[in-house]
């Protein structure tokens, strides 16, 4: 993964990981996979760990622990209120980003 993208990726993980999250309640290391397999290889297990720990303090999520068949319990985060009125804000915000970007791009191709 390319330094820019690496940059670029860390503003927008947390809102791809709490829309995983809208999705259905789900595990650090299910959330890791699924980001490997949209081709996002270069995320350590780690990054993913800290991320849910961040959004846990701030309340965005809920979290259950469950039992694994694989040793210890296993935490279940889903997204609560806070955590969808927060994803909310980070589409509104993501989609005036991307139209002025465009707008820009496009300007420049005139």
């Amino acid at each position: 993964m390319s330094k820019l993208m690496t940059e670029m990726l860390k503003g927008t993980l947390e809102g791809i990981v709490l829309q995983l999250l809208a999705r259905r309640p789900t595990h650090g290391y299910e959330i890791t996979a699924w980001l490997r397999e949209q081709g996002f290889t270069d995320i350590a297990e780690g990054t993913v760990y800290a991320l849910l720990v961040r959004v846990e303090q701030r309340g965005l999520v809920d979290v259950r622990k469950v039992p694994s068949e694989k040793g210890p319990l296993r935490k279940v985060y889903s997204l609560n209120a806070q955590g969808r009125g927060y994803l909310d804000e980070f589409w509104s915000t993501w989609s005036f980003l991307t139209q002025r970007l465009e707008q820009l791009h496009e300007g420049d191709r005139r």
